[in-house]
């Protein structure tokens, strides 16, 4: 299951227990929405409640991943996992966002707030 939040220019999702493929079909859609009215926007995702995902949930990560290359300013993974650490480092390679990975909550929100030089 999954909870998602828009803000202004940011779309954050938290994940419970199994990361579906109707999960991700929902984030997805309002990713699509957000870009299509707001342009580039950040991502929040706290996946520390996650328990699993499917296999399908990683292929379309990718397939979305590598058709939204641009579409991102910083995504923000908050876990506590070194596996789910490891494992975002695959989508990174097609997106040009930057992506940094965090264990605490307030210095995701914190990175994400603050302004980059280019801005």
């Amino acid at each position: 299951m999954i909870v998602i939040q828009n803000q202004p220019k940011r779309v954050e999702v938290t994940v419970y227990g199994e990361f579906s493929l109707a999960d991700y079909k929902e984030f997805e859609d309002t990713v699509n929405y957000k870009v299509k009215f707001e342009g580039t926007v950040d991502l929040l995702f706290d996946l520390r409640q996650m328990a699993d995902f499917t296999l399908d949930v990683a292929w379309e990560d990718i397939v979305f991943a590598r058709s939204h290359a641009n579409d991102f300013n910083r995504i923000a993974v908050l876990t506590q996992s070194q596996w789910m650490a490891w494992s975002t480092w695959l989508p990174k390679i097609f997106v040009r966002a930057e992506m940094l990975v965090f264990a605490e909550e307030s210095e995701a929100r914190g990175w994400l707030d603050n302004e980059s030089p280019t801005e």
